[in-house]
């Protein structure tokens, strides 16, 4: 990969919490970078985990479930920061074919 690849400001601001994911995704609609595309899908899939979490909330699991996606969010962030396109293994490759419709 690049040492700096198009649309890697659009990802960072991906990961800036649900609204920065939001900012990245319609700055991405106009002028699409794969970069950008890839880890806008990547965190919407810890969105998701995160609400998971919460809808899990009265339960142990839940406090269980709302730090991995802590921890699997600053994994992605980092990514990110490295240039790569590679996060979670396994759930990363599947938010890429489950979201299509954020292309």
């Amino acid at each position: 990969m690049d040492t700096n690849p198009s649309g890697k400001q659009k990802a960072l601001i991906a990961y800036l919490t649900f609204v920065g994911m939001l900012i990245a995704y319609f700055m991405n609609r106009d002028d699409k970078h794969e970069f950008a595309k890839w880890h806008i899908k990547n965190m919407f899939g810890l969105v998701i985990l995160l609400f998971v979490s919460v809808a899990l909330q009265n339960y142990e699991i839940g406090f269980y479930v709302y730090w991995i996606s802590v921890g699997l969010w600053i994994l992605s962030f980092v990514m990110a920061l490295l240039n790569k396109q590679k996060a979670i293994p396994f759930l990363s490759e599947k938010f890429q074919t489950w979201f299509t419709f954020l292309d």
